[in-house]
């Protein structure tokens, strides 16, 4: 990935009537404005939400996919699918991201970010924005601090924001500004 690209992590349990989808895809609609290329898992829930807002403020959208039930398609706003063999596979390119954000999502979605915090906490990756969107992510974040051998600049690795336009603020400048 040579273009300035975001991984973008979420449930794929998520839908349109749920507000977090709608919270994932205004992210996307920011992030393509912004100039950012979105790398997803490229299957449904935020995925889909975050890939349908950036691909319609014309980003280009990765779906790094694997095989699942059925048989599971990128879903319809992925421009280009990098499929993956497994999970090992799907996080190592999805972790090559110059940025990372984390919208709602569930277990696969904390240990993707788990994945990455600890690659940078162990410098086996440069620094780079680790972003967590939603008050549910500031939840765990202090759990984690009050229950895990983890000291103040290991919890500021980890950025929590409220929303979508905090989660901009917090990557920094657009692109090219």
């Amino acid at each position: 990935m040579s273009e300035r690209v975001v991984a973008v992590f979420g449930s794929s349990r998520i839908g349109p009537d749920d507000p977090d989808y709608h919270q994932a895809e205004r992210l996307g609609r920011l992030l393509g404005d912004a100039g950012w290329t979105v790398a997803t898992g490229g299957h449904d829930g935020a995925m889909a939400a975050v890939s349908r807002g950036a691909r319609e403020a014309g980003a280009h959208v990765v779906g790094v996919t694997m095989p699942g039930p059925q048989g599971r398609s990128p879903n319809a706003w992925v421009a280009e699918e990098r499929p993956a063999d497994d999970l090992f596979a799907r996080l190592r390119m999805l972790l090559d991201a110059d940025a990372w954000i984390a919208v709602a999502g569930g277990v696969g979605t904390l240990a993707e970010i788990a994945v990455a915090w600890n690659l940078m906490q162990n410098a086996h990756v440069a620094p780079r924005p680790l972003i967590v969107v939603g008050a549910g992510w500031r939840t765990v974040l202090d759990s984690l601090g009050d229950a895990l051998v983890v000291d103040a600049a290991d919890l500021a690795m980890v950025t929590a924001v409220p929303d979508a336009e905090a989660a901009m603020a917090a990557l920094g400048p657009r692109i090219g500004a």
